[in-house]
């Protein structure tokens, strides 16, 4: 009798770029823009057989009161000239860049991670946001913000006219030659016209078809609008459920989603962003865990981040008292002059659930932002941490993770070293990578073919159907 095999587990290394998960106080920590920093944490994904490197981005420092986090980043980089950098230091490693489609233009995304996929043969991934808030708009000339529906109808429209561009260039196969390289044999440049309400566009195609002829598509969101915008577009959906019973309960959902769309359950991979804890025992590990995460919420940040709820300035509260007794000012959860505001479905049912929670654990609401915000998803040994992935990927509550190290840039050398071996005994995780392209290492379709040319010769003026991307 044959045992099943076993499902294989899908990892990323994550470089922070817009939230407070580095310990900028430890003694190892690094730059977050020195090119070195991207090339350890890239080099040692690639050393560990990771499908890709993910790097995330904020189009704006993010302020409160007029004032820099002093927790967050502090100086982001241009993610396609890192990524285009990594390709060179890197030969199998994924790359992938969040790009957002709110202030961005469709022809010069899609000539950017066209050129990206030819310059690394093959690994590109394009993490598709959106932007919510007017005081990143101030930084562009549209300025401004879009109500929740606006923004995914924008982004899907986005990600339609960027396909029709990918798919413009007609001609055979991309091919493989070891002494002339990699070329288009009789290319033929294809006109592109694309019109909806967003878009109005129309030429010629400055860029060849790429080596995955798309990039990846990510998205990130928990929303519907988000879930169902993943369903029929996306080929990986990047989700903030990392405990057992809500990422199967996210899994379901999202993989139920595909067939309205025509596609297949294995044609979307579900990775949650996952920080972890490592040490050499498990009580060493909550030990540990325990001080990062007193690190990444200092009382000022406990502050911003309760704002952040509250939707009102909480500059006079005691950090180290118990969290307001009043509930948050309801109203648009935009950025509001100086300040930046995170949305919450329902703040006024969280903040209750906040300080009932507060009360009955006798906790501060610096200890409150700390337990709810920053709670570390692998905590042990590398032997636990190593069981613990793997049951969620064997139960189907995740297809992988996506790890984020709480130290830039040697935060994921011992997870190289310890738990990847662990993974690879039991036959859960590669050895050596198998196919040359990002879709290979994620076990995806190819990206669709494009159709032929007409009888007539001239090329199909279309626009790309939603849930087309595999």
């Amino acid at each position: 009798m044959t045992s099943t095999p076993r499902k294989q587990i899908h990892l990323a290394a994550h470089f922070p770029g817009v939230n407070n998960t580095t310990v900028w106080s430890d003694p190892a920590a690094g730059s977050h823009i020195e090119f070195s920093s991207f090339v350890h944490l890239a080099q040692t994904a690639e050393r560990a057989k990771f499908d890709f490197f993910f790097l995330a981005e904020g189009l704006r420092l993010r302020e409160q009161g007029g004032e820099i986090y002093d927790l967050d980043v502090v100086g982001r980089p241009d993610t396609f000239t890192v990524l285009a950098a990594l390709a060179a230091v890197t030969e199998h490693l994924g790359l992938a860049g969040t790009i957002n489609s709110t202030f961005n233009e469709p022809f010069d995304v899609a000539r950017q991670f066209a050129t990206l996929d030819h310059l690394s043969a093959g690994r590109a991934a394009w993490n598709v946001v959106t932007s919510w808030d007017a005081f990143t708009g101030e930084n562009f000339r549209r300025g401004g913000f879009l109500a929740s529906d606006e923004r995914y109808s924008r982004a899907q429209h986005f990600l339609d006219a960027a396909f029709t561009l990918f798919d413009s260039w007609r001609g055979d196969e991309v091919v493989s030659d070891q002494t002339t390289g990699r070329f288009l044999r009789n290319p033929e440049v294809g006109t592109f016209t694309h019109r909806d309400q967003h878009f109005d566009i129309s030429g010629a195609f400055t860029t060849p078809r790429s080596p995955q002829g798309r990039p990846v598509i990510f998205q990130a969101g928990d929303s519907e609008e988000g879930r169902e915008f993943a369903a029929a577009t996306a080929d990986a959906i990047f989700t903030r459920h990392g405990t057992y019973d809500a990422g199967r309960a996210f899994y379901a959902d999202v993989k139920g989603r595909l067939a309205a769309y025509g596609r297949r359950p294995d044609q979307l991979v579900v990775l949650p962003a996952s920080t972890f804890a490592l040490a050499d025992t498990d009580a060493e590990a909550a030990e540990l865990a325990h001080e990062v995460r007193l690190q990444q919420v200092s009382p000022a940040t406990a502050i911003k981040l309760a704002e952040q709820l509250w939707n009102t300035d909480l500059s006079e509260i005691d950090p180290d008292g118990p969290p307001p007794a009043f509930d948050p000012v309801v109203g648009e959860t935009i950025s509001k002059g100086r300040a930046s505001v995170r949305m919450y479905r329902d703040p006024v049912a969280t903040a209750r659930e906040w300080r009932e929670r507060a009360a009955t654990e006798h906790l501060s609401l610096r200890e409150l932002i700390v337990e709810t915000t920053n709670r570390q998803t692998f905590v042990g040994s590398a032997q636990t941490i190593a069981d613990t992935i793997d049951r969620f990927v064997q139960d189907d509550v995740c297809d992988g993770f996506i790890l984020v190290p709480h130290i830039t840039p040697g935060g994921l050398d011992r997870f190289a070293d310890e738990v990847v071996p662990l993974l690879q005994e039991r036959g859960s995780f590669r050895t050596e990578y198998e196919g040359e392209t990002l879709r290979d290492h994620l076990g995806l379709d190819p990206a669709p073919r494009v159709l032929p040319r007409s009888s007539a010769g001239a090329a199909p003026a279309s626009t790309a159907q939603v849930g087309a991307s595999s």
